[in-house]
């Protein structure tokens, strides 16, 4: 089975979200980054080092945060995240002041000397987000971090990234299936399906909708509403599914008051939409 097929893309500097469904082939392009697993054909360059030839050279210079669980239970988080700094290539002194600080960043201060295995789920991901950012990499890989978590500790993890990405200085790769997510903390999208690239831009320009569409609420004669639209030069009217309209026009709103008056019908409600990165995506991979 491949896992990733014709991948050309290349990721640019700042926050960027590694976005598709499960089975994308995310954590497989992750792998193949980091030298974990290389690649039957193709070449792959990370912060210009070929990870089939230099693969400690770019541990050095990345925080990898992976899905699955990577604590050692029995070492506290000051033990767990001082060897992961040591491992890195720092001296004793550095990597324990490294420790300390970044254990105080992610807020597991008060509990640094507390075995990892007693944690719970919440504290869990902080020491392994702690690990990956103890050596101040240029590049940070996060795998699915906000998995497991409730909505108060996964606003938090998001709030950590989201502040390493924009005011720590570090590029940041944020490889999850959850478009809130990146939303919250990135720039730039790469879109992943089935093991292909079916969208690289920023999420701005994604989202930003080709025209405006209203969404119409009336009560009286549809069909006469939809002849006055027509005579207004109106023609993207259809359904929402939802007992209401979408029209599709770009030129204000008094074409459909207008008709509006002219049908005799009541607007019970006009607003107009906006493209959210939910439908760009749901588009692109297909529903």
């Amino acid at each position: 089975m491949r896992a990733l097929s014709e991948l050309n893309v290349s990721i640019p500097q700042g926050a960027v979200g590694l976005l598709g469904p499960n089975g994308a082939g995310k954590s497989t392009l992750i792998k193949i980054l980091l030298g974990f697993t290389p690649p039957t054909s193709g070449s792959v360059r990370v912060l210009g080092l070929d990870p089939r030839v230099a693969p400690l050279e770019i541990r050095q210079q990345v925080g990898y945060m992976p899905e699955v669980e990577s604590h050692i239970p029995s070492l506290s988080a000051v033990d767990y995240v001082y060897l992961a700094a040591r491992l890195t290539g720092l001296p004793h002194t550095d990597a324990m002041q490294r420790t300390h600080r970044v254990l105080n960043f992610v807020g597991l201060h008060d509990e640094r000397y507390r075995k990892v295995g007693t944690y719970s789920t919440g504290m869990k991901q902080k020491a392994k987000f702690a690990q990956a950012i103890v050596h101040h990499p240029k590049l940070l890989l996060l795998d699915e971090p906000t998995t497991g978590l409730d909505p108060r500790a996964r606003e938090e993890m998001l709030m950590l990234i989201r502040d390493i990405a924009h005011g720590k200085g570090i590029d940041v790769i944020l490889s999850t299936h959850i478009l809130h997510d990146v939303e919250v903390v990135c720039d730039h999208v790469v879109i992943m399906h089935r093991g292909a690239l079916v969208a690289q831009d920023k999420i701005s320009n994604l989202t930003a909708s080709a025209s405006a569409a209203y969404e119409v609420r009336i009560k009286g004669d549809r069909d006469a509403f939809l002849a006055s639209l027509k005579g207004e030069g109106i023609d993207g009217a259809a359904s929402d599914g939802d007992g209401g309209l979408r029209i599709a026009y770009d030129r204000g709103t008094a074409p459909i008051l207008r008709a509006a008056v002219a049908s005799g019908v009541q607007i019970r409600r006009l607003t107009q939409t906006h493209t959210t990165l939910e439908d760009r995506f749901s588009k692109l991979i297909g529903g």
